[in-house]
């Protein structure tokens, strides 16, 4: 099937799609430097800032977090690759300032490799800055290797928790324990019902059956734990929280937030269905529904699926959820 996209000149999406949301949120966002998502309003260079890298296509993920409580800078790769290093060291300088920097990373590996190199280049300019990479995805990896998971939707409280302590004044140790901590308590699983079309060449980027979907496919159709044939919503939404829940070892009692993400094709309606099933299932187990969002934060172009995601919450890390932020397409006041 021949791709459908309102594009330009392929080699022009990223800088096009940079310069469109800056023009649209003038007042929480600008384009600077190298093609740099950066705050409209910078933060005062005595509070820790949070960077971030990722490739383009997975929209509104990873710029449209930049703002007030939560990114400082975000640094868009091309379609689908990880940004290079030069330019996530310049997002660095850019609010590098006394309380330093932390860089948060989704675990691919595009992504650690530019990080990591990032982070010899920062450490040899003597620049203060610590990383964290978010691996919470349970299908690609095993529970005692979590280095091997990859970063899905949980980037979102990361950055959400991490951003709040920071504009609260915390120090950068104490940004990076609290972004730790979510980390450490949140599981992702993601499921697949369509492909998607890579819009700078029209090709799909991975295969599945009309009648099938993929329990764990990865964000860029990276293979998960297995096809079976296309469930109810009820069904999925019930093999997907069970999995969840008994890698994190969630008990009865104990706070949850569940986030529910669109990968692009899937409506609103589907989403709502599926978070109705998890919001009853997590009620017949006692468990506490304390927080939730339903909608698309992290795409992939017109891939249809969904991404679960749970996280553990204690008292401090529900204050830092509820704080006020204002980005273009995460608003809490």
């Amino acid at each position: 099937m021949r791709m459908k996209k309102f594009i330009n000149r392929p080699e022009n999406i990223v800088p096009e799609l940079l310069e469109g949301l800056a023009l649209a949120f003038p007042d929480k966002v600008r384009l600077t430097g190298s093609n740099l998502i950066a705050r409209a309003v910078p933060k005062p260079k005595d509070k820790v800032a949070l960077v971030t890298l990722g490739g383009s296509g997975h929209e509104p993920g990873l710029s449209g977090f930049v703002g007030e409580g939560m990114l400082d800078v975000s640094v868009a790769g091309e379609i689908f690759a990880a940004p290079g290093a030069p330019r996530v060291l310049e997002a660095i300088k850019l609010v590098h300032g006394d309380a330093g920097v932390l860089l948060v990373v989704l675990n691919h590996a595009g992504d650690v490799l530019s990080a990591n190199i990032t982070m010899e280049m920062a450490k040899r300019e003597g620049l203060k800055v610590r990383m964290i990479l978010t691996h919470e995805d349970i299908s690609s990896g095993p529970k005692d290797h979590p280095e091997e998971r990859r970063g899905l939707v949980g980037f979102l409280p990361v950055y959400k928790v991490a951003g709040a302590a920071a504009e609260q004044g915390r120090s950068l140790d104490q940004c990076l324990q609290i972004a730790e901590r979510m980390e450490r308590n949140m599981r992702t699983l993601a499921v697949a019902v369509s492909t998607a079309t890579h819009p700078s060449t029209g090709q799909p980027i991975f295969e599945l059956g009309d009648d099938e979907m993929e329990i764990g496919m990865g964000q860029h159709g990276e293979a998960g734990t297995g096809r079976m044939k296309l469930k109810t919503a009820d069904e999925t939404a019930e093999i997907m929280l069970k999995m969840l829940l008994a890698d994190l070892e969630v008990k009865a009692g104990e706070d949850l937030l569940v986030i529910v993400n669109g990968a692009g094709a899937t409506t609103l309606m589907e989403l709502l269905i599926l978070f109705r099933r998890v919001s009853q299932v997590l009620k017949a187990k006692k468990i506490k529904l304390a927080r939730a969002k339903v909608g698309e934060f992290i795409t992939t172009q017109e891939q249809a699926g969904i991404q679960m995601m749970i996280a553990r919450l204690d008292a401090e890390l529900t204050g830092l959820w509820d704080a006020p932020c204002d980005t273009p397409y995460f608003v809490v006041r």
